[in-house]
């Protein structure tokens, strides 16, 4: 992969000891809570590859649960976050899986609680990197560096300019853009990451587009 400077293999200020299986895998905990937007009653851990092999010696596992705590990569509580999680209420069960990953460090993350479930699924590519691969069986690939906006739709004519449309009168620019659905005509999802900050007001005025049935809204 190509690195934007050294900070991206440096890696960020964090609790150790590896950017990739533990810097990472705490952001993608986080991002999956973002998704979520709440805590969980329940997490299911799915670790391929790497991630599988090394987890408790690098501290993967108390990392996603540190996440999922929403506890940034340099938090201190990240080594206590499996105790954290059982004082919240938080069930969290691991799984060790034998299935070779296309990318070393894969982790699938299966969120419960009565309103509803997530699953994410999310790779590790170095010095603190990440890439959000699959959401409730989507693929996509977000970065969860940028703020972003996930849109849920029907996959119907004029859905797609009509949001971009909406980001474009408040002057926001679009980074990094992707749409996939499971099958012509049904549900669909827009990944949009952009520059600057999408407003509340922004998101309403997106919820209002016909066929767009979910959104979901990622602040840096």
């Amino acid at each position: 992969m190509k690195y934007r400077s050294a900070f991206d293999i440096i890696g960020p200020v964090m609790i150790g000891p590896s950017s990739s299986h533990t810097a990472g895998a705490a952001r993608i905990g986080r991002v999956a809570r973002t998704l979520f937007n709440r805590l969980p009653k329940k997490a299911v851990i799915s670790l391929y590859g790497s991630f599988a092999k090394t987890y408790k010696g690098h501290g993967t596992d108390v990392a996603i649960i540190g996440g999922i705590l929403d506890f940034d990569t340099f938090d201190e509580r990240i080594p206590k976050s499996l105790e954290l999680a059982e004082e919240a209420g938080m069930e969290v069960v691991f799984s060790v899986e034998e299935m070779v990953p296309d990318h070393p460090n894969t982790v699938r993350i299966n969120l419960y609680d009565d309103k509803g479930d997530l699953e994410v699924v999310g790779i590790s590519i170095g010095g603190g990197t990440i890439e959000i691969t699959e959401l409730n069986s989507f693929k996509l690939k977000l970065s969860g560096e940028h703020p972003a906006v996930l849109v849920v739709h029907n996959d119907q004519f004029g859905v797609i300019s009509s949001v971009t449309k909406i980001l474009a009168q408040h002057e926001i620019n679009i980074g990094h853009m992707e749409v996939s659905r499971k099958e012509k005509g049904k549900m669909a999802l827009m990944v949009i990451e952009v520059d600057q900050k999408i407003h509340q007001d922004v998101v309403q005025e997106i919820e209002k587009v016909p066929n767009v049935t979910q959104i979901i809204r990622m602040v840096e």
